[in-house]
């Protein structure tokens, strides 16, 4: 819950780092790469913490991951400019690297078969609560205290979980004799960076044919696949190919995949619309996103007896559709919409993803040896994270392109018409920069023509995001319908210790 409190929190903060007298007056930019650092660190060494699970115990990857992630939430609380803040995020997301795998592998290796899914539904449970809630905290805090405050709050709840670790989470070991691959880390570090830098740039708006985009993607795609070929031959690899030799697997992994593509791209325009043509200042909007927190918290529960009454396949074909529905559903909002309606479709949705997530997650990780565990789980954060990555990338494209090309063809009352080139620039790109300038020139036509602009753009994004679902829902269909293999029918792969003693 921690790491996903803190990756929604700072969509509420923003604002605040903007502004010179209250923030730190970082520039458009500089804002994105205040996010960005901390997915793209978090995505690209996920691998790493995945496999160092796998060598030195879950335990003590998760006493060192929080250790970080605090010190850094530390740091960045009290940054003196946007570039420090950068940094600190950056620690930050190397921190939830640490944390993401061991948490899934700690489930794993201490929870007795019979209980594992009721275990992974609380662990899914508490990820989606942090994301929605996230908003909400950050809200109250911004005001009542200083923007450091959104960061600093992790610290002694960093405290309290290092206390919990120590007290509670048995001294779980991973293969001892495991030679951790640095090699291979280096490649799926650098290979996931690539892609992830050229995902994120994608979404600020760069050419796909730009340096920005082109050149990482190619890189990156490169190192992945001297990466993949080096772990055939690698004798303890930090990731074994041979966890997708199961249909299972491989499948969950792709449904993951789309299913964060839609919820990450769907809380990117959603965030804009709810305080932009609906009016709701960031702490009202964030109470509103509480009801896909319990939907998420209710689906997650429900989803065992679901999947024992249905079969995991349609449990998630089920869950994907709910969410697609509600993609749709938003096609029909506008600026009066009750704000019930807005929570009921948010409620579905996150019943619909607390559906999926925890039989994907359970298809996905009931074939995993447990000396592999670290591994495996890496592979299903990876593909949340990478998923979310592009589903913002994505909507934020359509988002951007559809309200140029609005607001481009929009009649502007004639005092907007006059002002100097680059502010009338502005409010034909940014809607949120049409807004302010109609309110300091007294337009309403003016903010009335942008949030229609921009209604027009989520309605393209939604419809977008509610075909990557269904994609979802058809490999859901397909490709789980063939049963996992279980942990004792995947061979263990030798140590190098132990295949010297064989010759």
């Amino acid at each position: 819950m921690l790491i996903w409190l803190d990756t929604s929190v700072l969509n509420v903060a923003v604002t605040t780092l903007a502004d010179p007298v209250r923030g730190l007056g970082a520039t458009p930019a500089e804002l994105e790469w205040v996010a960005s650092a901390y997915t793209l660190v978090f995505a690209g060494t996920l691998f790493a913490g995945g496999a160092l699970a796998d060598r030195f115990g879950p335990r003590t990857t998760l006493l060192a991951g929080l250790a970080l992630f605090g010190a850094a939430s530390g740091a960045g609380a009290f940054a003196g400019s946007p570039a420090w803040l950068v940094v600190a995020r950056a620690f930050m997301g190397a921190g939830s690297a640490l944390l993401m795998p061991a948490t899934l592998s700690v489930i794993v290796q201490s929870t007795p078969e019979e209980k594992r899914t009721r275990a992974i539904a609380i662990w899914s449970s508490s990820s989606g609560l942090g994301v929605a809630v996230g908003p909400v905290v950050g809200g109250a805090l911004l005001s009542h205290f200083w923007w450091g405050s959104v960061f600093l709050v992790n610290v002694p709840i960093v405290a309290l979980c290092l206390a919990g670790v120590v007290a509670v989470v048995p001294g779980l070991k991973g293969p001892g004799r495991r030679v951790l691959d640095l090699p291979g880390l280096s490649l799926s570090v650098l290979g996931l960076g690539g892609v992830v830098y050229a995902i994120i740039e994608l979404g600020n708006g760069q050419s796909w044919y730009g340096p920005h985009v082109l050149l990482p993607l190619v890189v990156g795609g490169v190192l992945l696949t001297v990466f993949a070929a080096g772990q055939r031959r690698s004798p303890a690899p930090s990731l074994d190919l041979r966890l997708f030799r199961q249909p299972g697997f491989t499948a969950g992994s792709v449904v993951l995949l789309l299913a964060f593509m839609a919820l990450a791209g769907h809380l990117f325009y959603a965030a804009f619309y709810l305080q932009g043509p609906r009016g709701l200042s960031p702490a009202d909007a964030g109470t509103v996103m509480i009801a896909a927190a319990v939907g998420i918290v209710l689906g997650s529960q429900a989803s065992p007896a679901v999947s024992r009454w249905l079969s995991a396949r349609w449990t998630v074909a089920a869950g994907i559709l709910a969410t697609a529905a509600t993609y749709v559903g938003y096609a029909w909002l506008d600026g009066r919409t009750p704000l019930w309606v807005i929570a009921a479709l948010l409620w579905i949705q996150g019943f619909g993803m607390g559906l999926v997530g925890t039989p994907v997650t359970a298809v996905m990780m009931s074939g995993v040896p447990p000396q592999l565990a670290g591994a495996g789980s890496a592979v299903n954060s990876v593909t949340r994270q990478v998923g979310g990555t592009l589903g913002v990338a994505m909507a934020g494209s359509i988002l951007s392109g559809v309200y140029r090309e609005r607001m481009a063809h929009a009649d502007l009352p004639g005092a907007a018409r006059g002002l100097p080139p680059a502010a009338e620039e502005q409010a034909r790109t940014s809607a949120e920069a049409a807004r302010s300038l109609a309110g300091s020139l007294r337009l309403p036509e003016l903010a009335a023509a942008a949030d229609r602009a921009f209604l027009d753009a989520m309605y393209a994004a939604t419809l977008s995001i509610a075909a990557l679902a269904l994609v979802g829902f058809a490999v859901s269909v397909v490709g789980l319908r063939v049963r996992t293999a279980r942990p004792r029918d995947v061979p263990e792969r030798p140590t190098r210790d132990e295949q010297v003693e064989t010759a």
